[in-house]
This record gives C-alpha cells, structure tokens and sequence, in this order.
C-alpha cells in the first residue's frame, strides 16, 4: 500500500528529526575518526597503502556494524516499538531459557548501562573539543579553544532545566546542512583524486591484516570512532520509529559520512602531511572559521543527544528498581521523551569539565574514547542472539554464524580498544565500574531490605481475621503503600499502634514495573476487594513511564472503589536502616546501601502524592 501525502510528510519529519538527534553523535565522528584511523596506520605522513587501508576499515566497519547489525538485525527487536540496551535485554530474558542465563541477561543488561554512562561523559567533551580545534589555524585563537570548550559545554548543562524543547526544533535542519556540507566537502576532493573510491574494495583492509596484522589491529581502536554513535539508532528507535531511522540512514547519514570520509582519504593521497589537521584541511580558506561555527553546533547537537540519553536510561534504571529513586522532572508539556533528571545531570556536568580539563586535547580523548561504545556492541549482540534464537525461531547455525560473526567483530574492536586502558581507557572503565557497582549494592541492598522487613511482617489475612475487634473506625480513606499485597504495610501497623483506630476505607497499594515500555490504561490497575472495608491495589507501569499513584487511583472508580481526594490520605513508612548482627551483604555494601537510601527521593514526591494529604510514620529496620 502506497502510503498518503499526509503519512508520507510525516516519515519524512519524523527523518530529518532523527539526522537531528539520532545522529548527531556518528555524524559528529568525521571530525577525527579518520584523521585517527590515518595516524594509528601511517603516521604523521601517512602512505597510500596506509590510506587505502584505514579508509577502507572505516567504510566496512560502518557497512557491517552500522548497516547490517543495527539497521538490518537489532532494530527489528523492538520491544512495543522502543529499543535500548534496557528494552533489548527485557526481550532476551523473557526467553525460554534457564534461571542462570536469565542472571547473566540481567547482568549483562547492568553492565551495558553502566557503560553508557562511561559513554555519555566522554562524547560531549570530545565532540565539542574537536569541533573548537579548528580555531587552531591561528595563534590568535589557539589559547582559546580550552576556555571557549568549557564554556559551551557548561552552557549545555545549565539549559536543561529549561528544556530543549524549542532549540530541538533546529536539531533537524542544523544536521541537514551538516550532512550536505560534509557531502559537498568531500565530493569536491574526490573530484580531484577519484582512485580513492577503490578503497571501497574489502581487499585493501584485508591486505593491512595480511602484511601488518598487529598495526591493523591497534588501527581498529581509531577506526571504532567512526561508528560511535550507532547504539542510538536502537536506542531511540521509540521516538522516531524505525523507518524514518532506517531512511535517515540509508538515504542520508550514509551516504555523506561515506563521501566525506573518502574526500578526507583523498586528500591525504595529495596531502599526506595534512593527516593531523585532516577535517579542516578540507574546508576553503574563506569557509574556515563559519565551518568552526557550524561543527561547534552540531556537536552540541551530538552532545544534547547524549545527555537527553543519559536521562532517559536513567529513568529506565529508576522505575526498574537499578537506582536509588530520583527527581525526574519533564522538562515539555507536550513531549513525554523530554524530562531532566538534576542528579545525572550534576554527575555528567562535573564529569565533562573535568575530563577535559585533564585531557585538554581531542587527540588525548580519542585515546579513552571508543572501550565503553564497543562494550555495549558486544552485549548488544548477544543479546539480540537470544531473541533471534528463541522469539524469530532462528535455526541455531543461522544465530552462530551470523551473530558469532558479528560478535567476533565486536571483540576485536573491543580487544584493540583494550590497548588504550594505560593512555585514557581507564577513564570510561573506571566510571562504568563504579556505576555498576552502585547499580549492584542498590539491587541486592533492596532483596535484603524487603527480605528484613518480611521477616518482621504480618500475614494480611490474619490481620483480616481480627480486623473486627477495631471497632473504632473514622470516616474517610487510608492509602498504604506497600511492596507486597498478602502482608500488613508497617505503617498500617504503627498506624494502629499510635491512633488506636482505622479508617473507614482502607486501600493496600503496591506499584509494580513491567518489562514492556508501556502499560495500557485499561491495565493500569487491578482492584480487589477483600472486605471489612479493606482493598487490594495493584498499579503496574511501564519502564518509561513515570508513576502517578493519584492520578492512577482515579482509574480505581470504574472497579468500584471512589476515592475522594479531600478525604483521602497516604500512609507511607520512614525507615531508619541499622547494620544488623550478621548482615545480609558486607559491610562496606551495607554502608553505600544505607547512603543511597538516605539519599533517595522521597516516595511522596516520586508517586506524586499531594503533600498535605501525605503522614510519614518512622520505623527502624536492621539489614
């Protein structure tokens, strides 16, 4: 079926919107990733077999990665239509396999958001750094290019308390112009030296296998920045759909990174010295200092992207139970997608500055950049075996050569990268390590703060039993929120302990997280009623969707339970965390647990309850 005018210019607004965030990472990476791959090959003066050879790495590396793995594979594992690390592994771990591979589903899913963050520091600093490079064509303005860096990118961070909504809307046509300007750059050099097409022949990065594997293989390191960026094709896959992602790609992106990359190869062919200045040495005299302006925006384009990701995985990580609670505040109105999250947004800020405060230099950078993006490959592609294999029925040979192949690849990339550990690749290591051991405590801190407080719990239906010798009942409404349905919520008990009395209506309320992006309306809330005035709620969410308990309570009225908001008032527990005798985890667990907890946006203002309908009631619990 053809499709309409109307849906027609919506695919292709949705397109231009995606070359607008989606891609402003990948079609930031022509500003080094070649002048890198040429320098890891030939060195300052780089030969034509040099060229040849890393230009053709690059050209099949975004072939294969870019193209077949993520356009092709990965993007058809969509779950309800959103992708990412997070909606990739809920899909593999709903697999019929063992209760062990579902741990390493789970784990592997943590690891790959840790290393997004390892990630999501590193892009804007190189980004930007390398975009104000280019002011290093005269001394006048080569002392500038740090302060001027740290300036745009601490701009970045201060607007997005205030949304992005309307500089989002230039997102789109700034990365239109970028793509036709990289486009048009590199047309003119192939123009001029027309036999660097045949870099498109495997062959030549083959032969820099063949005659010196090992200088091929640290080139790998340089040539993987060149496809950083490709995980956001999956991972925004929900705000703009696949195929306007897919055409974006394929009609757009591609083809001019492809030109410009070949036009970066091709001067190097005329120009062998110009490798440590390649991307500039592209641009006309006259065209220098306006193309410095418009890379210095499209890389804060890269870097919003970046960042709106990191809040986005962030809030995924929250409503799944991977972090501590926290302020998610929804920076439009009217685009659900949009939201800040002030803790992230600290963390990155703080991060950014510093890194390229220490490193100072894109060349540095690129030296740390590129470990965290090609560990996220290799647990992307495991991941979407397991879907292959059990949810499209792939024959197990048709998993293992396509995805073993794959995966070899993602090794080897990430194996080159390895190598940079000593000059910078700690650095995104070192932060994934720490968020994944934060991620960790949280998780196994919440098993053994909820095993504690089951210990000390009451059966609900014993409660029930003796729930008429509470004669004493006052009008109006008690909402309890609970993490279980068949036992007493301590404050209910406290509750009881200090007034003497209970509510004439008494709702239990726990808040569940599905493995799908979305809950609909129509099973947002289960009611139960268990009589003696007492009702079972059960609220489900999706992992993107951001909890309302009283909005969601209205939808309690067609199950036959009628809250009136004035007479309603939410019971939560303040739980006061002690280091029990024999502790559940060790104790320097037991310590960052108690603090992250401390820590924690407070559930009130996480569900949204109204705040003068809200009593806190202070427990202890020993874990």
């Amino acid at each position: 079926m053809a499709p309409t005018g109307r849906s027609l210019k919506r695919d292709l607004s949705l397109t231009v919107g995606a070359l607008g965030v989606v891609f402003g990472d990948i079609g930031t990476s022509p500003l080094y990733a070649m002048r890198e791959s040429a320098l890891a090959v030939g060195g300052h003066a780089a030969s034509q077999a040099a060229v040849y050879g890393a230009l053709s790495l690059i050209f099949w590396a975004l072939v294969i990665v870019v193209t077949v793995k993520y356009v092709g594979f990965i993007m058809r594992a969509g779950n309800n239509g959103e992708g990412g690390v997070m909606a990739l592994a809920a899909l593999a771990h709903r697999a019929p396999v063992s209760r062990r591979a579902k741990t390493a589903i789970g784990v592997a899913a943590l690891m790959g958001l840790a290393l997004f963050y390892g990630d999501g520091m590193l892009t804007p600093a190189i980004s930007v750094l390398s975009a104000m490079e280019g002011l290093g064509a005269s001394d006048t303005f080569k002392p500038w290019i740090l302060p001027l860096t740290l300036l745009i990118l601490v701009g970045l961070f201060l607007m997005q308390s205030r949304g992005t909504e309307k500089i989002g809307k230039v997102f789109g046509p700034v990365m239109v112009v970028w793509f036709i300007v990289l486009a048009v750059l590199g047309s003119i050099e192939i123009v001029k030296q027309p036999q660097i097409l045949f870099a498109a022949n495997p062959v030549y990065a083959l032969n820099l296998f063949r005659t010196e594997p090992w200088t091929a293989f640290v080139a790998l390191g340089s040539v993987v920045l060149a496809v950083t960026g490709c995980e956001a094709l999956y991972a925004d896959m929900g705000h703009f759909g696949a195929r306007a992602i897919r055409w974006a790609w394929l009609y757009f992106a591609f083809p001019a990174l492809v030109l410009n990359y070949f036009g970066q190869g091709a001067l190097l062919l005329s120009n062998p010295g110009a490798a440590p200045f390649l991307f500039y040495a592209l641009v006309p005299g006259w065209l220098h200092y306006p193309m410095v302006a418009l890379a210095a925006i499209a890389t804060i384009i890269a870097s919003q992207a970046v960042i709106s990701g990191v809040f986005s995985i962030t809030r995924q990580a929250v409503q799944l139970g991977q972090l501590p609670r926290m302020e998610i505040r929804h920076a439009s109105a009217a685009e659900m997608g949009q939201i800040y999250v002030p803790k992230s947004n600290a963390m990155l800020a703080v991060g950014v500055v510093l890194i390229v405060l220490i490193f100072k230099t894109s060349d540095s950078l690129a030296a740390a950049y590129g470990i965290a993006v090609t560990g996220v490959m290799v647990i992307s592609t495991a991941l979407v075996a397991v879907v292959a294999r059990y949810r499209w029925k792939w024959k197990r040979t048709s998993v293992i050569l396509i995805f073993g192949s794959l995966g070899l690849i993602d090794v080897a990339f990430m194996g080159s990268n390895a190598l940079k550990l000593v000059q910078g690749g700690w650095l995104p290591l070192a932060v994934a390590g720490a968020t994944f051991v934060v991620m960790d405590t949280w998780r196994m801190g919440r098993r053994a703060h909820l095993e504690a407080m089951r210990d000390n719990s009451l059966a609900l239906d014993l409660f029930l039993d003796r729930a008429d010798k509470f004669s004493q009942r006052i009008a109006g409404t008690a909402v309890f929120l609970s993490p279980r349905l068949d036992a007493v919520p301590n404050p209910l008990l406290h509750s009881l302990k200090h007034y003497k009395v209970l509510h004439e209506r008494v709702v239990i309320c726990a808040v569940s997280v599905a493995d799908t992006p979305f809950v609909s309306k129509a099973k947002r809330i289960t009611v139960e009623k268990l009589g003696k005035g007492f009702f079972a709620v059960r609220i489900s969410y999706g992992f993107i969707e951001t909890p309302d308990i009283p909005e969601a309570l209205n939808l309690a009225r067609a199950q036959g339970l009628a809250l009136e908001p004035d007479a309603t008032t939410y019971f939560l527990g303040r739980e006061t965390l002690v280091a029990g005798v024999n502790p559940r985890m060790k104790s320097w667990r037991v310590s960052l647990y108690m603090w992250l907890a401390s820590n924690a946006l407070s559930p009130a203002r996480f569900f949204h309850l109204p705040p003068g309908r809200v009593v806190e009631l202070g427990t202890q619990v020993s874990i």
